[in-house]
């Protein structure tokens, strides 16, 4: 509680500020929230909050800062961009000069769930829920931990500050600044609590590589008997969703490490889009949303408080934020065993891939650092609709060096531990994005856990000539159409002219990596033309 100690924020530079409130318990921060006006109560009990203008990660608006000896090491280029040092002091001096005489949140915890990895980091912010936001997704420390707690990462979030721009470097008064030599991370002009998340992401993505952890944007889970599964994918694709199963435990939804000893989680929490939710299609994800999670830009009834969740006039994005043990038989350590099945989801926007199909190593290198999906409405600012993209690694945003790292990482692990790659459409077929539904949920499901369950293993495929993939011929409880998207199609002159065009897609983007991978890699272009 605040008793006008510091706690030591005074040594990094800021001075003068008002109460610091460390590491509160959960329904004090509730509290704090509601009565500075940041916040309500919904009926089942979850804090809800809008994030302003932002309602989604602004990936254009991210700099590293341009030093040595990190410069060597950072992939730089339009995700990666570069900030002066002298134009970081100056932010840094604003931010600190408006954070003056204001009440500070102070968050103690960690990143990553393995003792051998485990960063010790800090999070100041100036809002209450904000400081809930990170007690309910990072690792929480015992009171053992907090009272030894050293951070050896900082992250400010000043989230209303809007005293910087063009002048010092950046595109606009938004900013989400790392700074690896200092340290230290700064998040300015935008509530949205994602940044905070993926700056963590980030800074874990420049450490661990160099340590032989292969990081991952991905979701685990494990089986009754200990089979540890990994699921890629960009969000809105299924990570979260397809993860939260009944029948396996959740090591975690969106950011692990893979290690010589197997998988850990970085995180505490989940944070799950709620769009068009429902206790029918995602039993664990609708029971977790209960007091001490936080719902964003959800669709309220002003009178009764009443949630909507196909509500989404303030965006397609509406999150939740709930801790791990929220969903019910977690795996509380956040750590697994080496995986056996890998599956990476796609949203396919053109329709013509297949809900499920299985990849050879080479296929499943080429796969990753193609890293093809859609962006989907509302996880970035100014995405409305569906739209084709290729994200490298699966997570493009957050990587800090080259693809080429990850992607060796990647082959390492999958020949060392003999795991088996699903490439799985979790977006449209039969036509287009906007025309056609996506895929029923159901039938993602029962496809993966044919695969979790080795079924598919024993099923005749068919060839997909123009991308070289093998699909089951039939899965039970999954109509045996939609297993071929060309059977679907309506209309096959168009189907084959997206089939094209999508190929021709992959092989353009795959012109960046091909100095960078063996003839084997290379081969598993698609082969249509």
């Amino acid at each position: 509680m605040a008793t006008g100690d510091t706690y030591g924020v005074d040594k990094i530079g800021l001075k003068n500020v008002g109460r610091v409130y460390r590491n509160l318990p959960m329904p004090a921060l509730v509290e704090m929230a509601v009565a500075r006006g940041e916040g309500y109560l919904a009926p089942n009990g979850a804090l809800v909050v809008m994030t302003g203008n932002f309602t989604g990660r602004s990936p254009r608006d991210k700099f590293t800062v341009d030093q040595a000896p990190s410069t060597q090491n950072i992939w730089w280029g339009q995700v990666n961009q570069k900030l002066s040092p002298e134009n970081w002091d100056k932010i840094r001096d604003k931010v600190y000069s408006y954070l003056q005489t204001r009440d500070l949140f102070v968050f103690d915890g960690f990143v990553g769930a393995d003792p051998r990895y485990k960063l010790p980091v800090r999070v100041i912010s100036e809002q209450a829920w904000h400081s809930l936001f990170c007690r309910t997704l990072f690792i929480r420390p015992t009171a053992e931990e907090l009272r030894a707690h050293e951070p050896k990462f900082t992250v400010i979030n000043a989230g209303r500050f809007l005293g910087a721009g063009p002048a010092e470097g950046l595109r606009q008064e938004n900013f989400t600044l790392v700074n690896f030599e200092k340290s230290m991370a700064l998040i300015g002009g935008s509530e949205y609590a994602g940044e905070m998340k993926k700056s963590a992401f980030f800074i874990m993505n420049y450490l661990l590589p160099m340590q032989g952890v292969f990081t991952m944007h991905c979701s685990a889970n494990m089986s009754a008997d200990g089979k540890t599964a990994l699921f890629f994918g960009l969000s809105g694709t299924g990570k979260t969703t397809l993860s939260a199963d009944p029948r396996r435990r959740l090591i975690g939804d969106d950011e692990h490490g893979w290690s010589d000893q197997g998988v850990f989680n970085f995180e505490g929490g989940c944070y799950a889009k709620t769009i068009n939710l429902t206790r029918e299609k995602e039993p664990q994800i609708w029971d977790a949303i209960r007091f001490g999670s936080v719902l964003e830009n959800v669709g309220v009834d002003p009178l009764t408080r009443e949630i909507d969740y196909a509500d989404g006039k303030i965006t397609e994005n509406t999150r939740v934020t709930y801790p791990t043990p929220f969903i019910e038989n977690c795996v509380l350590s956040g750590m697994g065993g080496h995986p056996e099945n890998v599956f990476f989801l796609t949203y396919d926007s053109f329709g013509v891939l297949p809900p499920i199909s299985k990849l050879t190593p080479e296929q499943a290198a080429y796969q990753f650092l193609s890293g093809y999906t859609a962006k989907v409405a509302g996880t970035e600012a100014g995405v409305i609709l569906p739209e084709a993209t290729f994200s490298t690694c699966f997570g493009a945003p957050f990587l800090a060096l080259h693809p080429s790292r990850y992607g060796d990482l990647l082959r390492e692990k999958l020949t060392a531990h003999k795991a088996q790659v699903w490439l799985v459409n979790t977006g449209c077929i039969g036509g287009l994005a906007g025309e056609v539904p996506r895929i029923p949920l159901k039938h993602t499901r029962t496809l993966l856990t044919a695969a979790l369950e080795g079924k598919l293993a024993q099923v005749p495929t068919q060839h997909l000539p123009e991308f070289g993939l093998y699909v089951p011929a039939h899965c039970p409880d999954v109509p045996s159409d939609i297993l071929n998207p060309k059977s679907v199609w309506k209309d096959q002159k168009t189907y084959q002219e997206k089939v094209r065009e999508l190929a021709g897609q992959f092989r353009e983007n795959f012109k960046r990596w091909e100095d960078r991978v063996s003839a084997d890699v290379r081969a598993a272009a698609p082969k249509a033309s």
